[in-house]
C-alpha cells in the first residue's frame, strides 16, 4: 500500500479545493447528524508509475444504483490500459454526477474496486423562522424537492435564491442556515433555518455638489426617504436598487424643470452599514448653469394646423426660465391637437438650440406631415364575462369615423366609469391596413362586479349594525345592475330590491325600479350618552326610473315614486287623556309641541326629474372634471301630500400633482308645500311641510356636528321649583344633561358646501388602503314657520297642566295660559308644570347663518372591513346646535 500513500496528498488537495470553493458562497453548514463527506482515494502501493491493464472492475456500496450505471459515468473499462491520471479522472467523473457522498478507487495489480457511498434521498424540506415571507412564496423558488437526490451545490443554490427573495423585500441582513437531519434508509430532511432580520432602511441620503438647492428640497423629490419615526407607514424608507436609479431620474427632472439643462448625476453609491441594518446613499451631482427660453416657435407641415397660430398658444415665452417638463407637456398638447383634426400619427419633435454663451435654449416644435386617419375597426380584448357591446356602446368613435384623440380619451373615461375593469385599461392606437387607417385596440382586465356580503359593525350613529347585501353591477355580462339589501340596527331597519337596465332594447335609454321598506326610529338625546325613541316612521314604496342622454355630457332622468308612510308615537309614553273624556291622545306636554303634529298615515305620489351635467373622468373615483345635478320632485298626483321639492348639487375635482386631489362641492334644497293651512289641537297655525318630508343636516354629511345636529329644534329644560322669600314659588332651569331633551325639527331650506384635499401616501400605505384627507364643511338648515308662542292678544299660546286636585288622583287639569302664574316666565318659549314636573321649552337654530367645521379624516380598507374616521371641530355654530368631535364607522366581513 505504499502507492496508496503516494496518491493520498494529491486526492486530498483536490477534494479540499472543491470543498473550499463550495463553502466560500455558503455559510457553514451545521448538521444535526454528521453529513457524509468525501474521503481521499486510497490506491494500492503496487500501482505502476507508468501504466497497466485493467483486469477487472468491482463496484461496492451501491444501494439504489446498478453497478453498470456507476461504471457508465467513467471511462474505465476491462482490458484497457490505465494510469494514475485515468484513475484520477474516473474519480472526478463520479463526483461530478453529484450522486455520491464518497468515492474510492482501489487497485490490486489491475483489479479495480470502486467503493461508493450514495448521496441520501430527500425526505422533506422544512422552512423555519420565516414570518415575513410565507412558505407559498419561498417554495416555488426552491429547486430541491422531496424524493430528489441531495447535493451540496443545489442546497447552496436554494440558499442563494431565498436570500435574494429577502433582499427584494429590503431585508439584506437575512441569513439562511441549512441543516441535515439523518434518517434511516439513507434519507435526510433538509431544514432551512431562516433569520429574517429587520428591513434594511435608508439611514441617510447625502448629496454632494448641490449649491442651488438645499438637501431637503432635493430629498423631497425622491421616492426613497430617510428612515424616521414619522414615516412608520411609508415603504419608501426601505432600500431598493431599482428605486435608486429612479431617484436619479427624479433629480434630473427637478433640475431640468428649474432651468439647469446641463445637470447630471456623476455617481450614486449605496453602502450597507457593517451591521447590515441600514444603507447610506450618496449622490454626487453637477448642477451646471441655469438657462432661459430663447426663441420658441411651431412649424407645421400639416395644412390644417397653422404654425403661427400654435406658436401664439405656446405656454412658454422668450425670457422665461427653461422648463423641460413644460416642453414635454407642449409636445403632448400639440400631438393631441393634431389628433383632434384626425392626424393620429402626426409626429411632433422639438429641435433644441442651446447657446452656452447667452445661456438660452431655443426650441422649434416641428409637426411632420401625416395623413388624416380614419378608424378601421375597434378591437376589444380581455373581456371574458362582459359582452363586447357593453364596451362598444361607450365608445365615442365607430368604424369609419375620422380619428379624434379627444373622443378616444372620452371613450376611455366612460369605460373606466363602468367599474367593470381594472384601472390599467388602455386604448392603444395601432396602424391599420393602410396609412390612413387606424385600429383602436382596447385591452381590458375584468374585475369582480358581484358582491355577496354579510357584515356586522359598530357606528357612532346607530351603534351596532347588521347588514346583508347581494349586488351584481354587471348582471349576465350585459351591464345590468341587480341589488338587494337588508339592514338592521337599533334605530333603523330596511329591505330594498332594485334593478337597472342601462340600455333598454339596446337603445340609449336607461330603465330601472326599486321596491323598499324602511323603518326609522327617530330619537332625541336625554343625556350625552342616553337617547330615547321619539317617533317611528315606516315607509313602504316603489320607484320607477328612466334616463336618456341629451348631449355627450348632459342627461335627463325621470322618476315616479309611490310611498306609504305611517308615523306613530308610543302611546304608553306620549299619550294621555288630555280632555278628561277617557280618550287618550298625543299629549304635547309629554311628546313635545311638534311631535304630535307628525303622527298619522299618508300617501305620497310624486313625479320628479333630474338634469345632470357630468364631465368627470371617473364617476367612481374622479380626479378631474365636474358634476352638476338639478332635481325636482312634485308630490300631489294622488295621495294626501302635496309639495314641490327642489335640490341642486355640484362638485368639481382638480388634480394638484403628485397624487393630491382637491375637490369642492356644494348642494342646497328647498321644499314648498302646496297644501292649505294646517292647525294644531289648539287651533294654532302649524307648519304645512310635515316633519318627515323636511331636510335634516348633521352627521355624517356635515362633519363636526352630531346627527341632525344643525338647524331648528325644540329643547326642553326641566325645572326645579324653589320658594321665594315672599312665599311664592318660582322655577329655575336645570341645565344638567339629565334634565334636557332635544327634538330636531329639520327645515324647508338648506345648503351645504365642502372643500377637501386627498393626500397621497407611500405605496405601502396605498396597499393598506389608507386615504387621508383634510376638509372644511359649511352649511345650515332653516325656514320653518316661527312657532306662535304668544297669541295676538298677548296671551300665552301654550298649555299648562296643574297637579291633580285633591280626590282626583291620576287626573290632570289643563288650562290656557296665563291663568296660572308660572306660565309667563319665558318670552322665547313656554313654561308649564304637570304631574311629572315643570319644564321650559325654547325654539332654537332656525337661521341660515353658516355653521363651519374643519378637520381631517382617514379612509382605511382594514382587515375588519371599510373604516372611516373623521376628527372635526365646529368653528362656527348657533345656540342649540349639537357639535361632535369624532365620528367613525367600521364593519367586518364574515
Amino acid at each position: 500500500m505504499n502507492s496508496s500513500k503516494r496518491q493520498r496528498p494529491v486526492v486530498v488537495a483536490l477534494l479540499a479545493t472543491t470543498m473550499i470553493a463550495g463553502l466560500s458562497a455558503l455559510p457553514a453548514m451545521a448538521q444535526d447528524a454528521a453529513a457524509p463527506a468525501p474521503a481521499p482515494v486510497v490506491a494500492p502501493a503496487s500501482l505502476p508509475a507508468a501504466q497497466g491493464t485493467i483486469s477487472s472492475i468491482t463496484v461496492t456500496g451501491t444501494q439504489r444504483l446498478e453497478s453498470g450505471t456507476v461504471l457508465s459515468y467513467t471511462k474505465l473499462r476491462i482490458g484497457q490500459p490505465y494510469s494514475q491520471e485515468s484513475l484520477d479522472q474516473g474519480l472526478r467523473d463520479l463526483y461530478e454526477t453529484e450522486l455520491f457522498a464518497d468515492v474510492q478507487i482501489r487497485n490490486d495489480n489491475g483489479a479495480l474496486t470502486v467503493e461508493v457511498k450514495e448521496n441520501p434521498v430527500i425526505n422533506r424540506i422544512v422552512l423555519e423562522g420565516n414570518k415575513r415571507l410565507k412558505d407559498d412564496k419561498i417554495r416555488p423558488e426552491i429547486k430541491l424537492a422531496p424524493r430528489q437526490i441531495y447535493t451540496r451545490s443545489k442546497v447552496r443554490a436554494d440558499v442563494a435564491r431565498i436570500v435574494e427573495l429577502y433582499r427584494r423585500q429590503g431585508r439584506f441582513a437575512a441569513t439562511i442556515e441549512p441543516k441535515l437531519v439523518q434518517l434511516d434508509q439513507n434519507r435526510v430532511d433538509i431544514v432551512y433555518e431562516i433569520s429574517e432580520g429587520p428591513k434594511s432602511k435608508v439611514r441617510q441620503i447625502n448629496i454632494i455638489g448641490n449649491e442651488k438647492f438645499k438637501d431637503g428640497a432635493l430629498r423631497s423629490q425622491m421616492v426613497t426617504k430617510q428612515s424616521r419615526w414619522f414615516r412608520l407607514f411609508s415603504s419608501g424608507t426601505s432600500y431598493d436598487p431599482d428605486r435608486l436609479a429612479y431617484d436619479q431620474q427624479k433629480l434630473r427632472q427637478y433640475y431640468l424643470t428649474e432651468g439647469y439643462a446641463d445637470f447630471r448625476v456623476i455617481s450614486a453609491v449605496a453602502e450597507l452599514t457593517p451591521d447590515k441594518q441600514d444603507f447610506i446613499i450618496t449622490y454626487v451631482v453637477e448642477e451646471g448653469e441655469r438657462y432661459k427660453f430663447g426663441d420658441v416657435k411651431v412649424e407645421s407641415d400639416i395644412r390644417d394646423l397653422s404654425g403661427d397660430g400654435l406658436t401664439k398658444r405656446l405656454p412658454m415665452k422668450k425670457g422665461d426660465w427653461y422648463n423641460a417638463k413644460q416642453v414635454e407637456d407642449t409636445v403632448d398638447t400639440l400631438s393631441e391637437t393634431a389628433g383632434l383634426f384626425g392626424y393620429a400619427f402626426a409626429e411632433v419633435s422639438p429641435d433644441f438650440n442651446r447657446d452656452k454663451d447667452t445661456l438660452t435654449m431655443g426650441i422649434n416644435f416641428r409637426i411632420a406631415n401625416a395623413p388624416r386617419v380614419y378608424v378601421e375597426r375597434v378591437d376589444i380584448n380581455g373581456n371574458t364575462l362582459t359582452q363586447d357591446k357593453v364596451v362598444r356602446r361607450e365608445f365615442r368613435l365607430a368604424e369609419g369615423d375620422a380619428f379624434n384623440s379627444f373622443l378616444v380619451k372620452r371613450s376611455k373615461d366612460r369605460i373606466n366609469s363602468l367599474g367593470y375593469f381594472q384601472e390599467k385599461l388602455d386604448v392603444e392606437q395601432k396602424p391599420g391596413s393602410a396609412p390612413d387607417r387606424i385600429v383602436l385596440e382596447t385591452n381590458v382586465q375584468e374585475k369582480s362586479t358581484g358582491e355577496l356580503s354579510l357584515s356586522a359593525g359598530f357606528s357612532s350613529l346607530e351603534r351596532f349594525i347588521v347588514s346583508a347585501s347581494i349586488t351584481q353591477r354587471n348582471f349576465r355580462g350585459k351591464g345590468q345592475e341587480l341589488r338587494t339589501s337588508v339592514n338592521y340596527s337599533a334605530y333603523s331597519k330596511s329591505i330594498e330590491l332594485g334593478f337597472t337596465e342601462p340600455y333598454f332594447m339596446d337603445k340609449n335609454i336607461a330603465l330601472g325600479g326599486d321596491i323598499y321598506r324602511r323603518d326609522l326610529n327617530s330619537f332625541r338625546y336625554l343625556t350625552s350618552n342616553t337617547r330615547d325613541t321619539t317617533y317611528e316612521n315606516t315607509s313602504t314604496g316603489i320607484q320607477l326610473r328612466a334616463g336618456v342622454p341629451i348631449t355627450e355630457y348632459m342627461s335627463l332622468a325621470l322618476r315616479y315614486q309611490l310611498n306609504f308612510d305611517d308615523t306613530t308615537l308610543d302611546e304608553d309614553t306620549y299619550y294621555s287623556d288630555t280632555d278628561g273624556d277617557g280618550t287618550r291622545e298625543c299629549d304635547p306636554l309629554i311628546a313635545g309641541r311638534y311631535l304630535c303634529d307628525a303622527i298619522g298615515k299618508r300617501t305620497t305620489s310624486s313625479l320628479g326629474y333630474s338634469l345632470i351635467y357630468d364631465t368627470r373622468d371617473n364617476r367612481i373615483r374622479p380626479t378631474r372634471g365636474h358634476n352638476v345635478v338639478l332635481s325636482q320632485d312634485s308630490a300631489g298626483l294622488g295621495g294626501n301630500v302635496k309639495y314641490i321639492k327642489t335640490r341642486i348639487n355640484g362638485s368639481k375635482f382638480f388634480p394638484l400633482g403628485s397624487g393630491f386631489i382637491f375637490s369642492v362641492s356644494a348642494e342646497g334644497g328647498y321644499i314648498h308645500s302646496l297644501e292649505g293651512e294646517r292647525r294644531d289641537a289648539t287651533g294654532e297655525l302649524v307648519e304645512k311641510v310635515r316633519l318627515v318630508d323636511r331636510f335634516f343636516l348633521g352627521e355624517p354629511q356635515f362633519r363636526g356636528f352630531d346627527i341632525r345636529g344643525v338647524g331648528p329644534r325644540v329643547k326642553r329644560y326641566y325645572l326645579q321649583a324653589q320658594t321665594n322669600d315672599d312665599g311664592s314659588t318660582s322655577y329655575v332651569r336645570d341645565n344638567s344633561n339629565n334634565n334636557v331633551s332635544d327634538d330636531a325639527l329639520g327645515g324647508k331650506i338648506y345648503y351645504l358646501a365642502r372643500a377637501e384635499v386627498e393626500i397621497p401616501l407611500g405605496s405601502g400605505a396605498r396597499e393598506m388602503g389608507l386615504r387621508p384627507s383634510i376638509f372644511m364643511d359649511v352649511g345650515a338648515v332653516a325656514g320653518l314657520k316661527n312657532p306662535t308662542l304668544v297669541n295676538g292678544d298677548g296671551t300665552f299660546a301654550g298649555y299648562c297642566t296643574v297637579a291633580p286636585a285633591t280626590g282626583n288622583t291620576g287626573s290632570t287639569t289643563q288650562v290656557r295660559a296665563p291663568s296660572i302664574g308660572n306660565c309667563d316666565a319665558a318670552p322665547t318659549g313656554f313654561v308649564a308644570s304637570y304631574a311629572g314636573g315643570a319644564f321650559e321649552e325654547v325654539y332654537l337654530g332656525d337661521t341660515l347663518k353658516p355653521r363651519l367645521s374643519v378637520g381631517f379624516g382617514v379612509n382605511w380598507n382594514s382587515p375588519f372591513g371599510p373604516f372611516r374616521i373623521d376628527i372635526a371641530r365646529a368653528l362656527l355654530k348657533e345656540p342649540g346646535d349639537d357639535n361632535k368631535l369624532i365620528t367613525f364607522n367600521v364593519g367586518t366581513q364574515f
